[in-house]
């Protein structure tokens, strides 16, 4: 494996009188698929947003390419070369592809290249073999797996190291599901680091090359999907080594066995 790209050691954030974090540790490689799951209130939301700059640690070490870095801001985030999707996607529904991909980085003076900038977006798209009809149609035409998708793709016009998609594939069908996997493997190959934030553990299960379980503001397990099942992840997250899920998990891995 690679050296790790982003590394977090001990980091820890507290909201007044609630601790969100407590001492949690992080590593992701370039060309590597690492899920963070956890229940409600596991802190997932808070690491998320301390890594996309929303939030600073109050204490712990964060270290970028293999030295500490100060994430203070989210023009810092994405200047180190963390790209962040929020589940809310924050994309322009009466603008085209092209002006969604662009946005706050057009390219051109007072007259936009706007040639260039429909050939940078095809590029993009292809690289994630993207089914987009057109960069012309407008994000309001899209169906949500194309949003995401588009949403993704403006996350790589900074060329950056660690893409967060936070529950990528939350509200989707199956096809459009299928759809968004298809994009997170497609970053791995690339040779991105992916962080990827999901409840589903079909999902995880399906993409992931680790999950890291935070369970109540700390670390709950490091795992390599190859050596884990569904029940084991489950257990960590719920702190539980036996109860209806992990039951129902089992019964389920043993007849698909």
């Amino acid at each position: 494996m690679p050296e790790p790209v982003l590394q977090l050691r001990g980091v820890s954030k507290r909201f007044g009188a609630v601790q969100a974090l407590t001492d949690v540790d992080l590593d992701i490689a370039p060309g590597e698929v690492v899920a963070i799951v956890g229940d409600n209130g596991a802190g997932k939301s808070t690491l998320v947003k301390i890594l996309a700059g929303v939030h600073p640690a109050d204490d712990g070490v964060i270290s970028f390419e293999g030295r500490p870095v100060s994430i203070t801001s989210p023009t810092a985030s994405r200047a180190l070369g963390i790209a962040t999707v929020f589940q809310d996607l924050a994309l322009c529904d009466n603008l085209d592809v092209v002006s969604n991909l662009f946005l706050g980085r057009e390219i051109g003076g007072f007259t936009l290249d706007e040639e260039e900038m429909e050939m940078r977006s095809w590029t993009l798209l292809r690289q994630l073999s993207a089914k987009i009809p057109s960069v012309r149609i407008p994000i309001a035409a899209l169906s949500g797996g194309q949003r995401q998708t588009v949403a993704i793709a403006r996350s790589l016009v900074g060329d950056p190291r660690i893409v967060i998609l936070d529950e990528p594939t939350a509200a989707l069908g199956v096809a459009q599901t299928a759809e968004v996997l298809n994009l997170v493997e497609r970053l791995r190959d690339l040779g991105h680091g992916v962080v990827l934030i999901s409840h589903s553990m079909v999902d995880v299960q399906a993409v992931a090359d680790r999950v890291v379980v935070l369970r109540l503001g700390r670390n709950n397990g490091d795992f390599r999907i190859a050596d884990v099942t569904s029940e084991d992840i489950i257990a960590a997250i719920t702190g539980a080594t036996d109860n209806a899920v992990t039951r129902r998990a089992s019964a389920q891995h043993r007849t698909e066995a």
